[in-house]
């Protein structure tokens, strides 16, 4: 946690105010649902989305935020929240982050209504400040993440997802998230429109990096609180194994296809799988994408004045692909 601990040091200040509000937003009058809440709260992530929005907000801001900053961090930390629980659901997951997921302790039902009042909570928190324009960034984002997981859904069914449907269903999945964080900052610190465009694309650079990074995982050696092989038994098809497809004779080609249909309880085959998409290029195809998206977004980053702000996002944008979980 070093690396991350150093790319708080300049808002963490603002961190431990926005970890007090963001426990007092979760608090409701329903006995279970803050029992819920509060096992949320104590196995919280890294939190780089709140941290994102507060680095940007103090890059474009000279150094300052306000509690429109705050409330934006917050709604994007419940949507995130809600969306992992309701994903754990979609993908039948028992753990989240090395713990057992809302949905393995309290079942389906509890967990889809438990996201639902995080999700009502993010838009409630918006109209009662009257912040309709956050309100409206995080709509078109929820709605981007949902297509983009139904899309996957429906590609994954017929396992002919390509690399220009890949990168439509991780911007939507992943990246349309990221990019809102700095749309946010920008919005709520009163950016110009330039500004919050410029801000957002490298939001969205560093989205895709992130995704890509997170498809590696899946052929890793390590355990990260996401078994190894874990996209290939659910059929996804990432960068990887998409570059593997087509780059393989008819006869692989065939094979593949043929296994990834019969992975879900076979280990050797996922394993067969993952050694075939290594010896045929797809790992360093997936690395050099991964890097090129990680440039597009530290070029970005140059576009703006030096400060701590930018030194912390910076290492920010380098530990995305350099993170081992």
């Amino acid at each position: 946690m070093s690396k991350v601990y150093e790319i708080r040091k300049p808002i963490s200040k603002e961190m431990e105010v926005f970890e007090d509000k963001f426990s007092n937003l979760m608090l409701s009058k329903v006995p279970l649902l803050n029992r819920i809440t509060h096992y949320i709260i104590k196995r919280k992530g890294k939190q780089m989305r709140p941290m994102l929005i507060f680095l940007c907000s103090k890059l474009l801001n000279s150094g300052k935020v306000n509690d429109k900053v705050y409330r934006g961090a917050s709604v994007i930390e419940l949507i995130h929240t809600a969306t992992l629980i309701h994903d754990d659901v979609v993908d039948e997951s028992n753990k989240r982050r090395g713990f057992f997921s809302i949905n393995a302790i309290w079942k389906n039902k509890i967990a889809v209504l438990v996201g639902d009042f995080l999700l009502s909570k993010g838009m409630l928190l918006c109209i009662d400040n009257k912040d309709y324009d956050i309100l409206d960034v995080i709509s078109e984002s929820v709605k981007q993440m949902s297509e983009g997981e139904l899309l996957q859904i429906e590609k994954t069914k017929k396992l002919d997802i390509d690399e220009e449907t890949y990168f439509e269903i991780i911007e939507k999945k992943t990246a349309s998230l990221i990019s809102s964080c700095c749309k946010i900052a920008a919005i709520s610190v009163g950016s110009k429109k330039f500004e919050i465009e410029k801000i957002a694309r490298l939001g969205l650079n560093i989205g895709i990096a992130f995704q890509i990074k997170d498809d590696l995982f899946d052929y890793g050696k390590r355990r990260i609180g996401k078994p190894r092989g874990i996209d290939i038994k659910q059929k996804k098809l990432t960068l990887p194994l998409i570059y593997a497809i087509n780059n393989v004779e008819k006869k692989e080609k065939k094979w593949l296809i043929s296994s990834l249909k019969k992975t879900k309880k076979n280990k050797v085959l996922i394993n067969q799988i993952i050694s075939l998409v290594k010896e045929k290029g797809g790992l360093d195809y997936a690395i050099d994408t991964m890097n090129k998206f990680h440039k597009l977004a530290i070029d970005e980053l140059e576009t703006f004045e030096d400060s701590l702000y930018k030194d912390s996002l910076k290492k920010m944008i380098n530990y995305v692909i350099q993170r081992n979980y």
